[in-house]
C-alpha cells in the first residue's frame, strides 16, 4: 500500500512510518517541521526514515489548503493516517490560534483530500483529553465528551465529529484513536518523561503538578503503533477507540521508575494543578480488543527503562 502519514517527523508518526516501511508499504511522510520543540530531534527522526527507499518526505503544513490540494491531486494514497497536530494542553492556554489552524483547518484539508480520492481508510489521532473531568474510570468510548477542559481537547473533539460527518456523507471509513499519555524512545521534549529524565540527570528540580497526586494511563509507543497498524488494516466505517495501557499508574510511581532507570534521586518541585489538566485517566480498551484483537500491556518500568537508555545514547549522557 501507499500510505500518507502526516506528522511523520513527530514522535508517533516517526515510529508508525518506520513500522509501515519495515513491512513493505510505501510511505509519504508529511511534516511542517515547526519549532514547537527542538527541530533537530525531528530532523534526526527524518534522517532515519529517509534511509528507506520507499519513503518520500513532503515538507508541508496540513493547514495550507493549496499545498494539500496539490498533494492529493498529484499523489494517490490507499490510506491516510493523520497524526499532524498542535499538541499539548498547557501550550493551548497561551497559543489558541495554533490549535484551530493545525487541528481544525488542517484536519479539514485532510478530510477533503480523502474525500476526493475516496481513500480506503482515514485513521486520525484523537486524545484522552476529550473526556474532560469525567469522574467514572476507566473511560469508555460511550462516555460523554461534550465538556472538554482545554482548547486542545475541544479541537480533537471537533475532529471526531467532522470525521463522522464525512463518513456519513461520503462513505469514507474513518477511525479515531483516543491516545492515552504516549511515551517511549524518541519522545517529545515537552512531555513529563522527557522533562523528568533531563532534569534528574542534570541534577535539577523537576516540576510535579498537583503535588504528585495524579494518575495516568501511560501507554508505550510500541503498543500504540501495534494498535494503529491493526486498526489501519481493518476499516469499519466510522469508529472511535481508546488506546491505552488500561491501567492507572500513580505519577509518583512513574517518577520512581525514572529514578531507578537513571540511578539518580529526583528533586521534586511540588506545584498546584495546572488549568485544563485532570487528576486521573484510565482507558477501557475492550472495544479495541474486540475489533482488532489487541490490548496494550507494556509495564511502565520496562517502557521507562527503554526511554532512559535511548536518552543516554542520543544525548551522550554517561551512566
Amino acid at each position: 500500500m501507499r500510505i500518507l502519514v502526516t506528522g511523520a517527523a513527530g514522535f508517533i508518526g516517526f515510529h508508525l512510518a518506520q513500522r509501515l516501511l519495515a513491512r513493505g508499504d510505501a510511505v509519504s511522510g508529511l511534516d511542517n517541521l515547526n519549532a514547537y520543540y527542538d527541530v533537530r530531534l525531528k530532523q534526526a527522526r527524518l534522517e532515519r526514515l529517509r534511509a528507506a527507499s520507499a519513503f518520500e518526505f513532503v515538507h508541508a503544513d496540513i493547514a495550507d489548503r493549496a499545498r494539500m490540494e496539490a498533494l492529493f491531486s498529484r499523489e494517490r494514497f490507499d490510506a491516510v493516517v493523520n497524526l499532524a497536530a498542535q499538541a499539548g494542553v498547557r501550550h493551548s492556554l497561551e497559543h489558541p490560534h495554533d490549535y484551530v489552524e493545525a487541528n481544525v483547518t488542517g484536519f479539514m484539508n485532510v478530510l477533503e483530500g480523502a474525500r476526493r480520492q475516496k481513500v480506503a481508510h482515514l485513521v486520525y489521532a484523537s486524545t484522552s483529553s476529550v473526556y474532560g473531568a469525567g469522574e467514572r474510570l476507566p473511560y469508555r468510548e460511550t462516555d460523554d465528551t461534550d465538556h472538554p477542559l482545554s482548547l486542545y481537547a475541544a479541537t480533537k473533539k471537533a475532529n471526531e465529529v467532522m470525521a463522522h460527518s464525512y463518513s456519513h456523507l461520503w462513505g469514507i471509513p474513518t477511525t479515531g484513536l483516543r491516545f492515552f499519555t504516549v511515551y517511549g524512545p524518541w519522545g517529545r521534549p515537552d512531555m513529563a518523561l522527557f522533562k523528568f529524565t533531563r532534569g534528574i540527570l542534570a541534577g535539577e528540580k523537576i516540576p510535579v503538578y498537583n503535588r504528585g497526586q495524579m494518575d495516568r494511563d501511560f501507554t508505550y509507543i510500541d503498543d500504540i503503533v501495534e494498535g494503529l497498524v491493526r486498526v489501519l488494516d481493518k476499516p469499519q466505517g466510522y469508529r472511535l477507540y481508546n488506546i491505552g495501557n488500561n491501567a492507572r499508574v500513580p505519577l509518583m510511581r512513574y517518577i520512581e521508575a525514572i529514578e531507578k532507570a537513571t540511578g539518580r534521586k529526583a528533586d521534586l518541585d511540588l506545584l498546584p494543578m495546572q488549568p485544563g489538566d485532570v487528576p486521573a485517566t484510565e482507558a477501557d480498551t475492550s472495544a479495541l480488543d474486540a475489533a482488532v484483537g489487541f490490548k496494550p500491556a507494556t509495564p511502565v518500568e520496562e517502557g521507562v527503562q527503554r526511554f532512559v537508555d535511548w536518552y543516554r545514547e542520543y544525548y551522550g549522557v554517561p551512566k
